[in-house]
């Protein structure tokens, strides 16, 4: 929960619920550039708008430049693919929709769903992507934290002193006060698996298999190699120093041993298995209840 002194503004964007908490009440000004750096954000990257970037180069494919922003998100992507030996991809997307995750919302699978496209039908080097056939990005595992940092930092630029965002699971906050969260339990939205404080400027993503979940045993995080979703984890939480690596890593922690991505990215995390095991990491800022 956000200090008693802090000021709400709730909103719906990119298809969830949002919440900016800040000391004083935010200036039309500041709204409206939030609101278009979302609007912006949203314009390239949603597979669920036919006037988007990601849904004309899945229409014809090509070169296509982007802004500055992709820098960070797809050159995560491309370390997650190696470290994950191609598990984690942005190319599900047309995967996704033959699931029934697409721009209708059908939420039935087709009989024969496409595969996930291959790593090797596009080219990226910012800030040039060529798509050598129509390919249907998703960004899903790390969009959404890369979009809270964009946010926060339109924040800042506006000069609000402290403030905590919360995309619908992503959290980043700024403030001297750390801001304690709990885990909640994925089958249990009425219980907590334990309890995290994130002090200035850290980040704290999760991800459930419980959310975006539809059909027998169908939700929204795939690997990439087989082209249908996990199994073994069920939830996953991370702090780290900025939204996009906690959000990608997030997703990560279904597909990659805990251990690898440790030893490349600086960050915390706590895993539950579907067995209702949980692994979490020695300096976790937190505890995680018995």
């Amino acid at each position: 929960m956000p200090p008693p002194d802090m000021r709400e503004w709730q909103f719906e964007a990119i298809g969830t619920g949002w919440q900016i908490d800040t000391a004083n009440p935010l200036d039309p000004e500041t709204k409206g550039a939030v609101t278009a750096c979302i609007e912006g954000f949203d314009a390239v990257w949603s597979r669920f708008r036919s006037d988007s970037v990601v849904s004309q180069i899945a229409d014809r494919g090509g070169a296509w430049v982007f802004g500055d922003e992709s820098r960070a998100l797809l050159d995560l992507y491309v370390e997650l693919h190696a470290l994950s030996d191609g598990a984690v991809t942005p190319l599900v997307g047309r995967t996704l929709a033959d699931l029934g995750y697409g721009a209708g919302y059908s939420l039935t699978e087709v009989a024969d769903p496409a595969p996930v496209q291959s790593w090797e039908s596009f080219d990226w080097t910012y800030p040039d992507f060529v798509a050598h056939e129509p390919v249907l990005l998703d960004v899903g595992a790390a969009g959404k934290g890369c979009l809270v940092d964009l946010v926060g930092a339109v924040l800042t630029g506006h000069d609000v002193p402290r403030w905590s965002i919360d995309a619908s699971g992503d959290l980043l906050h700024r403030g001297d006060d750390p801001l304690r969260v709990a885990l909640e339990h994925p089958h249990d939205a009425g219980r907590a698996i334990g309890v995290v404080e994130l002090a200035d400027g850290m980040a704290l993503c999760a991800s459930a298999s419980n959310r975006r979940a539809w059909g027998d045993g169908l939700h929204h995080v795939l690997d990439g190699r087989t082209g249908r979703p996990t199994r073994d984890i069920v939830a996953t939480w991370v702090v780290a120093d900025s939204c996009l690596l906690a959000d990608g890593l997030a997703t990560a922690l279904f597909l990659v041993d805990p251990g690898r991505l440790m030893s490349r990215f600086d960050h915390e995390f706590v895993r539950m298995h579907a067995d209702g095991r949980v692994e979490w990491s020695p300096r976790l800022p937190g505890e995680v209840f018995a």
